[in-house]
């Protein structure tokens, strides 16, 4: 019977285990991984699949080292770089299948099960969902299962008792570790940091507003805050969440250059709002919040704007949660704009939509104050055959002159540029600015979800004697986009809830899986993903342990730091001793010559047995490993024996290839 040892060959079965839990630990890679790799680790499993069938030889250590030679280059090719989140991810991925190459004994199981326990770890890196959490905890079971059965001694278990094996070591484990989730020290920040891969994933609004921009995210129902108040939420027609305002245009694209950072007061509001936002990650350097928040009461490491934006010191790349107060009704104390702000504001390209120009010149001429300039725009879309439509016609170069005289069809984006075109044009400073509309009330729990889709743009328009005030010419053209848009917000929401059990139409039960669903990663992102410093010392002190806690956590630390130092020492002292023996080092050559071929030396077997069985297994290297058994005896245990036979040795040995 063989012992689990590193050297005993790999049964089998056993290989077809870890290839399955290879697969399973790899499998959420494989979409973010280039073409070129995600082939690559396809093509090796398969190699290794019919080597085992049909007993090829393990490639040799040249071409092993050529591959992970490729291997660099093409992570670097694709990445530009071998480290950082992506590209460390990739290498990691196509290092782990080529240890498929030399895969051989236990022991090449065992180093395999540990860098797949690694490589589970960078799942978190792109994703802390609960799904997440769930599939990598299935992956761990496997992992911890293949890992118990590579030291079983008798061979391959019963893939039941495997992965009950694995489950059983799984459930001991979580008590400790859900332990240490509460009492081990919270680090302010990431315990690293990994640099910002270029070409990420991003979603929600842009720097940049063109047509069709907004309308692409109206199908999107990912979501992009969470929002809840303390009071009243605003009636469902003042719930526009201000983000990046846009006063740049180029005949096509509205865009902010620049920005100014004096940001005018604002006077007392009739009504003020407090509410927090958990807002997700957009890669953007810009926060969200209804009409005039509070500048002397922002979240850390924001500012307002001179636009009234809420920016954030760098692009947001984790969820943040902030509180907020804001007064929509409050106007700022500003009597006029200076002559630099307003020609910002009147700026157009010349050259660019002539028949808009000269309808808002024609509005000026018959106006007797701005005020009647915006009410002749918004006629005009009241009046005029114009469309709300998600699918809007592409648009050429004078892409204000088509949509206003010829498609008439657009999303909420042709209307707020077409409007502030037309403002600009008439000699009313105005601005583009983009955020979303409504919020919609969760049915299980006390907040609003704010999803894409919900993603709009409007217009303000400064005014003698008022200001800034906003304009939403949307409404004027189509009342059912924002009746639309509020209704999925709350308005439905807002009145008496139905039992649980109302209405059965697949809509309702939809909207409300959606939701219970909604509620359950919103507790996880609070209670989970938002157990931080504060949250821990709340608990510690509400459960009585208040300064005794402190104490506690620099305990639990020092008792882990401890135990990680006392492991490390024990498995420094249980590495297996440097071969300074010549004669040794030629003998583990031979053996690893031989394992190439198929053949390998059991534990209890010593030299002469093992050449016996090398002899009857293949005949053809009888004389030559029962030479190499010779000199290797002779120089191991004769007193004083010849310093030439080691040279000869070496010859015998090199003859075994």
């Amino acid at each position: 019977m063989k012992r689990p040892d590193g050297k005993d060959p790999l049964p089998q079965r056993s290989l077809w285990r870890l290839l399955a839990v290879m697969l399973l630990v790899i499998a959420p890679h494989l979409l973010r991984l280039p073409p070129w790799e995600t082939a690559a680790v396809f093509a090796i499993g398969v190699w290794r699949i019919a080597a085992t069938l049909h007993q090829w030889r393990m490639p040799h250590g040249a071409i092993k080292g050529a591959l992970a030679i490729g291997a660099f280059v093409g992570v670097y090719a694709s990445y530009g770089r071998i480290w950082g989140q992506h590209a460390g991810v990739a290498l990691l991925v196509i290092m782990l299948a080529l240890k498929l190459t030399e895969l051989r004994a236990r022991r090449d199981v065992v180093v395999t099960v540990f860098l797949s326990y690694f490589l589970l770890l960078t799942h978190f890196l792109f994703s802390q969902e609960i799904w997440t959490l769930l599939y990598l905890l299935v992956c761990v079971v496997a992992v911890t299962a293949v890992l118990a059965d590579t030291h079983h001694a008798e061979g391959a278990l019963p893939a039941r008792l495997v992965l009950a094996t694995g489950g059983k070591l799984i459930a001991q484990s979580l008590p400790l570790m859900l332990l240490m989730f509460v009492l081990f020290p919270r680090i302010p920040g990431p315990l690293w940091t990994m640099p910002d891969d270029s070409g990420g994933a991003r979603s929600g609004l842009s720097e940049t507003m063109a047509p069709g921009d907004i309308a692409r995210l109206a199908a999107s129902d990912e979501l992009a805050f969470r929002v809840s108040f303390e009071g009243a939420a605003p009636p469902p027609d003042q719930r526009y969440w201000r983000g990046p305002v846009l006063w740049a245009f180029d005949g096509r694209t509205w865009s902010a250059p620049s920005r100014s950072f004096n940001a005018p007061a604002a006077e007392a509001g009739m009504t003020e709002y407090r509410y927090e936002i958990t807002l997700e990650a957009h890669h953007m350097p810009w926060l969200l919040a209804l009409d005039r928040p509070d500048a002397r009461d922002l979240p850390e490491r924001s500012r307002i704007s001179g636009f009234y934006e809420l920016l954030y010191f760098e692009p947001l790349r984790d969820r943040l949660r902030y509180r907020l107060r804001s007064e929509p009704d409050a106007k700022l104390q500003v009597a006029s704009l200076s002559a630099r702000e307003r020609a910002l504001q009147l700026a157009l390209p010349s050259g660019f939509n002539p028949r808009a120009l000269a309808l808002a010149q024609q509005w000026r001429q018959g106006a007797g104050n701005d005020q009647a300039v915006v009410d002749a725009a918004l006629r005009l879309f009241r009046e005029q055959a114009f469309y709300y439509t998600l699918e809007p016609p592409r648009l050429g170069r004078d892409s204000i002159d088509e949509f206003l005289f010829t498609t008439r069809r657009g999303f909420c984006e042709h209307y707020a540029s077409s409007f502030t075109f037309l403002m600009r044009a008439a000699g009313i400073p105005a601005r583009v600015v983009t955020g979303y509309l409504g919020a919609q009330k969760n049915l299980f729990g006390d907040y609003y979800s704010v999803r894409q889709s919900e993603a709009h743009a409007w217009a303000e328009v400064w005014i003698a004697g008022q200001g800034w005030i906003r304009v939403d010419p949307t409404a004027a053209v189509s009342p059912n986009r924002i009746e639309q848009t509020l209704s999925r917000s709350g308005a439905r929401n807002d009145g008496p809830r139905e039992g649980l059990l109302g209405s059965l139409d697949w809509r309702s039960a939809y909207a409300r899986a959606q939701n219970a669903w909604d509620w359950v990663d919103a507790q996880w992102n609070g209670l989970v993903l938002g157990y931080g410093t504060e949250q821990q010392q709340l608990l510690l002190d509400r459960i009585g342990l208040g300064d005794f806690g402190r104490m506690l956590l620099a305990l639990t630390a020092a008792i882990t730091i401890g135990l990680a130092i006392l492991g490390g020492v024990l498995l420094w002292k249980a590495r297996p001793a440097a071969m300074n023996d010549p004669t040794l080092k030629q003998w583990k050559l031979a053996e690893a010559r031989l394992a190439r071929r198929g053949l390998h030396r059991a534990p209890s077997e010593g030299p002469r047995d093992f050449a016996m069985r090398v002899a009857r297994e293949q005949p053809e290297l009888a004389q030559r490993i029962q030479q190499v058994v010779k000199l290797y005896l002779r120089l191991r245990y004769e007193r004083d024996p010849d310093a030439a036979l080691l040279g000869e040795l070496r010859a015998a040995v090199k003859a075994l290839t």
